[in-house]
């Protein structure tokens, strides 16, 4: 009986351990440790379709032409360089010749010129109700490009298109500056509506 016992608990314990784990992939981003996102879906943010790409990628591919591998989300994108050898739990655990190809929309109270920032290695672009805004595509190491745009209120689509080449290192940070103000992470929890106007 006692084995049988020991033997039970220790299914169980196994069993939290997992479930625990589990837990710890679906996790909200730790500021501490910026990611690229996490498998939770968020339908106030944006949402990143993951693709593998071919190795020796020179450029972000043609995500028409590819089956995505699977989905994260994120509210912001705050990935400054450093090393990347961990993957996509639950989706893929590919560190290199991958991309990923984000959208989602954003809210304008207060029209005007909008400064934005992107920083990336390797490649990334910036689309902004289909517009391209910023082209800071090709392999190369940690840069960041700046461009403006003038933006009316109300509803906005933006598009954020990333692919990371050879090994190992990586960054993506996209900040933005209000007319006036100065750069800070972007961030759709802070451009939503606030006073119950309709998204359309």
């Amino acid at each position: 009986m006692i084995g049988a016992a020991g033997a039970r608990a220790r299914r169980i314990i196994a069993a939290a351990v997992l479930a625990l784990a589990a837990f710890a992939q679906e996790a909200p981003p730790d500021p501490e440790h910026p990611t690229f996102g996490v498998t939770v879906v968020d339908t106030s943010g944006l949402e990143g379709k993951v693709y593998l790409i071919k190795h020796n990628s020179q450029r972000l591919p043609d995500f028409a032409r590819l089956k995505a591998k699977g989905s994260i989300y994120t509210t912001s994108l705050n990935v400054p360089p450093r090393s990347f050898h961990e993957g996509f739990p639950g989706v893929t655990n590919r560190f290199e010749w991958f991309a990923i190809d984000y959208n989602g929309r954003f809210w304008i109270d207060q029209p005007g010129i909008y400064q934005f920032s992107l920083l990336s290695d390797d490649g990334s672009k910036l689309y902004i109700d289909d517009r391209l805004v910023i082209d800071n595509d090709g392999v190369h190491p940690a840069m960041t490009l700046v461009e403006s745009a003038e933006l009316a209120a109300g509803a906005h689509r933006i598009r954020i298109s990333y692919f990371q080449g050879p090994r190992f290192e990586v960054a993506l940070v996209l900040k933005v500056a209000r007319p006036g103000g100065r750069f800070r992470i972007f961030s759709t929890r802070e451009f939503r509506p606030t006073h119950g106007e309709d998204w359309k």
